[in-house]
This record gives C-alpha cells, sequence and structure tokens, in this order.
C-alpha cells in the first residue's frame, strides 16, 4: 500500500504582506508548499490589492496585528506558530520620512523590537527575517558598500533601519535567536506604488506615450542607485533562513546607475526623448540624500547561491511593459 505524507506544511508569517516584496514573498512560499499567514493592522478592512494582482488572495491566511502592541504580537505568534517570520513591514518611503519621522521610526523600530521579543518569549525555534535597507549606508562616495560598511544614515527612515538592524544583531547575539537582516538594496516592480520615484517615471512615461502633455518633475537626477529586480530578492530572503547559521546579507546586483540612465531608458523603451518631457524641480529635492549607492553582493553568491538576473534595463522595460499592459485592460471610465 502506499504511504502518503503526513507532515505539516511549514507556516511562514509575513508582516507587512500587503506590500510589493510581502506580496512576492506570499506568492514564492505558496509555490514551495507553505502555509502563509499575511498581517495587517485590521485584515478585516485592509487593502490587499497586490495579493489580488498575483491571484494569491484566496491563499493566504489574513490576520489582524499591531506590530507596534506586544500583546497583538504575541497573540498572533501564539496562534499560528509560524517557523519562519518575515518582518517586511513599516512606513517604507525615505522621502515621507521626513515629513513623518516619529511615525517611522516607531512603525519600524518598535516593531521590530516587538517581534524579536515575542520570539524570545514563547521559546520556539522561529526564524526571523527583518527587512533592512542599502539607505542605511548614508553617502559612502564612491566607496562600495558590504556587510562590514559602517552606517552612516542621512534620512530618519535610514536611522529606522539602522536601530533595527542593532536590534536583530542584539537578539541574536545576546540569546541565540535565529535572526538576521538582508540590507537591500533598491529592488523595483509594477507593484511598486506611485510614491516611489520609479514607478512614478514609468508611469508618467507611458501616459506621454498615449498623448498626455504633462511635464514629469522630478527632484535631483544625479543620484545613483542600484536597481533590482523585486521578485528576485524575495528569493533571496527566503534563502536566508534556510541557511544553518543566520547571518546579515547584502542584497544587490553590483550595478550603479544614475537616476536620470532610469528615466532614459524608460522613455526610450516607448520611443521618446525623456529631455523633452522631464525637468529637475527643486521644491521636489530632499533636506538630505544619498549621492551614490554602490553595493558588493559577493557573499549573497558565497553563501546564498543568489544572483541577480535583471538588472536596472531589464527593470525599467519589465515595468513598462507592465504598466502598458495593465492600461490596455483597464476598463474605460
Amino acid at each position: 500500500m502506499e504511504e502518503t505524507s503526513s507532515k505539516p506544511k511549514p507556516t511562514a508569517l509575513i508582516c507587512g504582506v500587503s506590500g510589493q516584496d510581502g506580496a512576492y514573498l506570499a506568492s514564492l512560499l505558496l509555490e514551495r508548499g507553505y502555509r502563509v499567514v499575511g498581517t495587517s493592522r485590521d485584515a478585516q478592512v485592509g487593502s490587499f490589492g497586490n495579493l489580488q494582482r498575483l491571484g494569491i488572495l484566496g491563499r493566504v491566511e489574513l490576520a489582524s496585528m499591531a506590530s507596534n502592541d506586544f500583546r497583538s504580537v504575541v497573540q498572533v505568534l501564539a496562534r499560528h506558530e509560524p517557523q519562519e517570520v518575515y518582518h517586511l513591514g513599516g512606513q517604507s518611503s525615505v522621502g515621507l520620512s521626513f515629513e513623518q519621522p516619529v511615525e517611522t521610526l516607531e512603525s519600524i523600530t518598535s516593531s521590530t523590537l516587538n517581534l524579536l521579543e515575542a520570539i524570545r518569549f514563547l521559546e520556539r525555534p522561529t526564524r526571523f527575517y527583518s527587512a533592512g535597507s542599502s539607505e542605511c549606508f548614508g553617502d559612502n562616495g564612491n566607496l562600495t558598500a558590504d556587510e562590514s560598511t559602517p552606517f552612516r544614515p542621512r534620512s530618519p527612515y535610514a536611522v529606522a533601519k539602522a536601530a533595527a538592524f542593532w536590534l536583530v544583531a542584539n537578539y541574536r547575539e545576546a540569546y541565540g535567536l535565529f535572526a538576521c537582516s538582508g540590507i537591500l538594496f533598491n529592488h523595483e516592480s509594477p507593484l511598486r506604488p506611485e510614491r516611489f520615484v520609479t514607478q512614478k517615471i514609468v508611469k508618467a512615461a507611458c501616459r506621454i506615450a498615449a498623448g498626455s502633455t504633462e511635464t514629469l518633475h522630478l527632484g535631483n537626477l544625479d543620484i545613483y542607485r542600484d536597481w533590482g529586480w523585486a521578485p528576485e530578492y524575495v528569493d533571496a530572503m527566503a534563502r536566508m533562513l534556510q541557511q544553518d547559521s543566520p547571518q546579515d546579507i547584502v542584497i544587490a546586483t553590483g550595478e550603479t546607475h544614475a537616476l536620470a540612465d532610469f528615466v532614459a531608458e524608460a522613455f526610450q523603451a516607448l520611443g521618446l526623448d525623456w529631455r523633452d518631457h522631464v525637468v529637475s524641480d527643486p521644491a521636489l529635492m530632499r533636506p538630505t540624500d544619498m549621492r551614490i549607492s554602490r553595493a558588493n553582493p559577493a557573499l549573497a553568491a558565497e553563501r546564498l547561491g543568489w544572483r541577480a538576473g535583471m538588472h536596472m534595463h531589464d527593470v525599467v522595460r519589465a515595468m513598462v511593459a507592465a504598466e502598458q499592459a495593465r492600461t490596455v485592460k483597464a476598463p474605460a471610465p
């Protein structure tokens, strides 16, 4: 008689499941046979448009959790008993963090502390991933950042992410938790909201190509970033929690480009010259900003076997194609 496996599915809890990374990670883990629980402050009224766009809304278990409330965090972890917790929530905009510094610090740092303390309190073998950020490195000039590069944060968002990073390191060292941070450089996709400059560029370029006479206003075009493809980056996250021991790792393509190059690529994909449609607006400049961001993702290749397959030009073209397809499918008003 053929035996059937009764081994239960592993459970992954994703905080921030409604965002770009959370949605792609949920899709990836479902494909790998996980039970996926996604949290929102109020799951009954939350917006899960990204899960719907990926066709997985009905397959993710949704749970209400206020990550700044320790009791709420403990209750959710005790109820669902996840083997893996991915902390991808919190205020995610560098620009907005200058306008909402207190909310940014609380939503990122307090939530990280509550999750770590809840895992320690429950004393279960839970593996914890925290979404770090390349913004923590600040402005290093032409230096290439890796896992040993000091942090010099230049925004409230970066300060919050740096604090969260050291909380993870502290709990790992002090209590032996399997806890690590992925230091992710910029990663984009069609699921990015328009308040992110990359999606703002793509959407405006598509509208202009379709006949709009608008002018696209951007801030500093002379900043340099390492842009990758978000669906690839969530694979790196998952790989980090499958290692024998926890380690903080830089995730990036290793290629740096100017924002002007990103803009040029988007308009060129639509047969347009960006210089005819874009202006740099001083009103959109941030109080402080990183001018150049460079990464060395060698450890990700060595430890995780992970390398970026898509680079800036591929990312832009994919986002433009997705936006054009979405516009064609959208019903007429």
